[in-house]
């Protein structure tokens, strides 16, 4: 009897022990895919680390590699752990995470409101940058809630410089000088990818956003919201918020689009379409996810430009819609053309998807370079990395 007490007593101050957080915990990455992912964004709820690791006061989590060289990180406003992980088809790579000292790594994500040029909203990584335009800016040119692609050719950051030249009267962004520039043509359309309400077979769009929300910004991840004032569709009222995450590393920001409607109404994601010699390329995967490219006719200063669409959910349909309408401020009769991807927002379920570009510039030199990694893009997502810890 003294010896089953002694064992279970013997028992029990292992199994405590074993639930006490020590000072360093082994990651492992597994690519369960047949590419290699090299600069992938990993995701580790924090509740989960400090249930294995022992934070000291003013300590934070700490990641290193095989070669025991420090990993930048970041934790999201949301409560994870991320870091970009490099693996190679079918492989895995180890890290080791524990308690330190926090440190400051150089940023590849970074996003802001731009007061100084009539409230733009403008955001980017080490390889793209957008832009929205804000409530300043109807008074001169009239509303235009669509996305502005701003093509980059350099890992740098650029935005603040970009604005700050421009507005000097130094150099226009508008010009390519060796870094990029921003060509894209927005005007009353929903630009590169935006959402809208699809009711009666019409795209109802919303005036420039009228609130801005920053929840990070950096150095991996920019996650901001933006919303918007209102809107009538077909006699009805709704809300309308667009929240963004940008990752560093990633050709596509993430949107999470809400009305806030209490009905399931019919809503597109729509990409300008230009006149001339263009294309449009669709695919839907076995497991659902439905992805849109379409291919903007060759500019002479430009080259060649592919945007490209997510749709995790998948899509109900694709389709071209036309519309004409009298510009606010010229008085000028306008007319516009979008592909559509067409789907439904359900009560209290905001519709998620992705939505980018690519350029024959800066490492797409034709579309099948872009729609491969289209391709590679939703494949991930339905295959996502897994951590073991």
């Amino acid at each position: 009897m003294i010896e089953k007490s002694r064992a279970f007593l013997l028992w029990s101050a292992v199994a405590l022990i074993s639930c006490v957080p020590g000072k360093t915990l082994r990651l492992t990455v597994e690519n369960p895919s047949d590419f290699d992912r090299s600069a992938e964004i990993v995701e580790i709820p924090v509740s989960d680390l400090t249930a294995k690791i022992a934070l000291g006061e003013g300590q934070t989590f700490v990641l290193a590699n095989e070669n025991q060289e420090i990993l930048p990180t970041q934790i999201t406003y949301d409560g994870k752990l991320i870091f970009q992980a490099g693996t190679k088809a079918g492989e895995s790579v180890t890290y080791t995470l524990s308690a330190g000292t926090p440190q400051t790594f150089p940023p590849k994500t970074y996003g802001r409101f731009i007061t100084e040029r009539k409230d733009d909203f403008a955001w980017e990584n080490d390889r793209v940058a957008f832009r929205i335009y804000g409530p300043a800016l109807v008074e001169i040119d009239g509303p235009s809630n669509g996305l502005d692609f701003w093509y980059k050719r350099t890992a740098d950051l650029i935005i603040d410089k970009w604005y700050g030249d421009d507005l000097a009267g130094v150099r226009s962004y508008h010009e390519d000088h060796g870094e990029g520039l921003d060509d894209y043509k927005v005007g009353r359309t929903l630009g590169g990818g935006m959402m809208a309400p699809y009711v009666d077979r019409k795209l109802w769009l919303n005036d420039n956003f009228v609130r801005q929300e920053v929840f990070e910004n950096g150095p991996l991840r920019t996650t901001f919201r933006l919303t918007y004032k209102d809107m009538d569709v077909a006699g009805k009222t709704f809300g309308e918020s667009r929240t963004f995450s940008l990752d560093a590393g990633s050709q596509l920001t993430k949107v999470i689009q809400a009305y806030g409607t209490d009905e399931v109404i019919p809503v597109a994601a729509g990409i300008v379409k230009r006149p001339g010699n263009d294309a449009i390329l669709k695919n839907v995967t076995a497991h659902g996810t439905a992805t849109l490219i379409y291919a903007e006719p060759t500019g002479e200063t430009v080259g060649n430009v592919y945007v490209g669409t997510v749709f995790p959910s998948g899509l109900e349909q694709t389709v071209v819609d036309t519309y004409t309408l009298i510009h606010p401020k010229t008085g000028k009769e306008e007319t516009h053309s979008h592909v559509l991807g067409i789907t439904s927002c359900r009560p209290d379920t905001p519709v998620t998807y992705y939505t980018g570009y690519g350029w024959s510039k800066s490492g797409f030199p034709a579309v099948n370079d872009f729609q491969a990694l289209i391709a590679q893009f939703a494949a991930s997502l339905e295959r996502p990395l897994i951590v073991i810890y």
